[in-house]
């Protein structure tokens, strides 16, 4: 099973994902890709590994080459998030560049083949209404295209808007 969670910044939708997961069977894999390069995202990295203390979780970070991770057999997976990796990608030196979308789809294709259940958290930023540089118009087409490539692929899709979830598919 497949299942992308969309939402905007703050939505709940890691704590959703991470409600899914309350159903799967061990090996549960966190794949944490948020990088900690200042106090707030440091924080940020804090307070997700609260929220999923007790939940059973084997935690991988991975910034970038997500199809070069090796996972144990019947395992399920949750990343959080596609748009830290996509930036992740997209901005550092170890990233794919211009290469970026086609590896992330390898990666979430390595996954979806080594995986039983696989949850990727993406985020909503396209609504804002604000005018951005080249750099990062750059990045919301990547994302915007990944976010649509996974949707497709995906068994269910789910928006979380102020913590509720709404379904969108499957």
């Amino acid at each position: 099973m497949f299942t992308l969670v969309t939402g905007g910044s703050g939505s709940g939708k890691s704590e959703y994902a991470e409600s899914l997961a309350d159903s799967w069977n061990d090996p549960k894999i966190y794949i944490a890709t948020m990088m900690p390069f200042d106090e707030e995202t440091r924080k940020k990295i804090q307070r997700h590994r609260e929220m999923r203390r007790d939940k059973g979780f084997v935690t991988l970070e991975c910034f970038t080459g997500l199809s070069d991770l090796c996972l144990p057999e019947e395992c399920h997976v949750l990343l959080d998030c596609m748009s830290n990796l996509t930036a992740n990608e997209m901005f550092t030196e170890e990233g794919a560049g211009a290469d970026t979308r086609a590896s992330i789809l390898s990666g979430i294709e390595h996954l979806l083949a080594s995986a039983e259940d696989v949850c990727i958290v993406t985020n909503e930023i396209f609504s804002d209404g604000i005018e951005y540089g080249a750099e990062t118009i750059l990045y919301q087409k990547y994302l915007g295209d990944l976010n649509c490539r996974m949707a497709e692929m995906a068994d269910r899709v789910v928006e979380v808007v102020c913590g509720i979830p709404l379904r969108q598919k499957g």
